[in-house]
């Protein structure tokens, strides 16, 4: 009939559910979510996180970590990978529709346009994570490249280190000359009151990735100072992205331990601080600990299967 939608109409929609999707998985990665099982039927063309069964919270930063028991051996779902995967999915849609649209040609586009959505945002998502725009794109993947191998090279919870980078004292200022590679600001920073309580042992980070953070640490302090950004900018900008309190996996456990006993308080008491995840609680400052060292392996607080 004349309101039946035509091709046309059917690659426009294609386009929309590949942008909806490039925007979700920018936001999975800024937050550090992992899915866990993203089988096609997982995925909604609304562009919502939906059927997350053995999902997970990244603890320490690990781009190959995924929270899921059966898929510890391929590790199709990690945490790294979960942009490719989507757009996997959505090739598989496009197929799919290909008796509607009467042709290839849009759906390629679409698809081609997700990678770079999805390059371009994530560069601009990773910048704001740090207090910063867009700028030179050599120079920012550059930034967030090594930034994201440190990250990766040692032991180091990924929502307390963005916390504690946020409140580093970087900016130049009336007490401070703008400073060379000869001040001693970043040897600090590896200090408990700085980016040290990050670390699940700063002891055991060796020499070689202390010299690769103090070089990074340099980069970024530049760029800060460039712009002229005041550090209280900068970690108001910073901590209305980087959440302070996420789902650990640890403490559902503890809150799915407690429930079964009849206990809800936990449950309840998690869900109140969730609801303000960027804010600082004292009150609830414990939730926002590294995972314990008895949680590292065990059911529940580090893998989970499909069925759990």
């Amino acid at each position: 009939g004349a309101d039946e939608p035509t091709p046309a109409t059917y690659a426009a929609w294609f386009d929309e559910v590949c942008r909806l999707s490039s925007d979700l998985v920018v936001e999975w990665m800024r937050v550090g979510f992992v899915h866990g099982v993203m089988n096609t039927d997982n995925m909604s063309i609304h562009g919502l996180t939906i059927d997350y069964g053995p999902y997970g919270w990244l603890d320490d930063f690990d781009q190959n970590w995924t929270p899921n028991t059966t898929d510890a051996a391929g590790r199709r779902y990690r945490f790294g990978y979960q942009p490719q995967i989507t757009q996997w999915n959505l090739l598989q849609l496009a197929n799919a529709i290909v008796p509607l649209t009467e042709e290839t040609e849009p759906l390629e586009a679409s698809l081609n346009g997700f990678a770079a959505r999805f390059r371009d945002d994530y560069r601009a998502m990773m910048l704001a994570k740090l207090g910063l725009e867009v700028g030179d794109s050599a120079a920012d993947d550059a930034l967030i490249g090594a930034l994201l191998d440190l990250l990766q090279a040692t032991e180091i919870d990924m929502t307390i280190f963005y916390r504690r980078l946020a409140a580093m004292p970087l900016a130049a200022g009336a007490d401070r000359e703008p400073v060379s590679d000869g001040d001693e600001l970043v040897a600090e920073a590896l200090a408990p009151e700085h980016l040290g309580g990050a670390y699940y042992s700063l002891d055991d980070v060796p020499s070689d990735q202390r010299a690769k953070l103090d070089h990074w640490l340099r980069s970024y302090r530049r760029r800060v100072q460039a712009i002229g950004l005041a550090d209280p900018a900068r970690a108001e900008a910073m901590n209305r992205l980087n959440p302070k309190y996420v789902l650990r996996n640890y403490l559902a456990q503890l809150a799915i331990d407690a429930a079964e006993t009849g206990d809800f308080s936990l449950v309840q008491e998690l869900a109140e601080v969730l609801r303000r995840p960027y804010d600082e609680q004292p009150a609830a400052e414990a939730h926002a600990a590294r995972r314990p060292d008895w949680a590292r392996n065990r059911p529940g607080c580090s893998m989970l299967s499909c069925s759990s």
